[in-house]
């Protein structure tokens, strides 16, 4: 298990909590007066979706488009997946080749 993300609000965090699959955790800790809570779990792309991380929902619909051969933001798809790239690494993932 990995650090997902992070919550200001309790709420939040356990309605993500509820989201993802596999092994997963909240903890909270406390900084000065505040409550932070730290989502772990398995880090995965589908996970990631679930949680509307690194811009995912919108990679979906770039990609129906091109799929469609429907007029889409090339930049945007770029920006998104430089972003996932980082996330790729950071996480010892690969980024499914017909996302490229």
């Amino acid at each position: 298990m990995k650090l997902l993300n992070t919550y200001e609000d309790k709420d939040e965090a356990e309605a993500a909590l509820d989201k993802i699959d596999g092994q997963k955790r909240l903890a909270s800790e406390r900084d000065s007066t505040e409550v932070i809570y730290n989502l772990f779990g398995q880090p995965s792309w589908s996970n990631f979706y679930k949680l509307d991380m690194f811009e995912l929902p919108l990679l979906k619909q770039l990609l129906e488009k091109r799929k469609e051969s429907e007029a889409f933001d090339g930049k945007k798809h770029r920006e998104i997946i430089t972003m996932l790239q980082y996330a790729a690494k950071s996480f010892d993932l690969e980024i499914p080749k017909h996302w490229l």
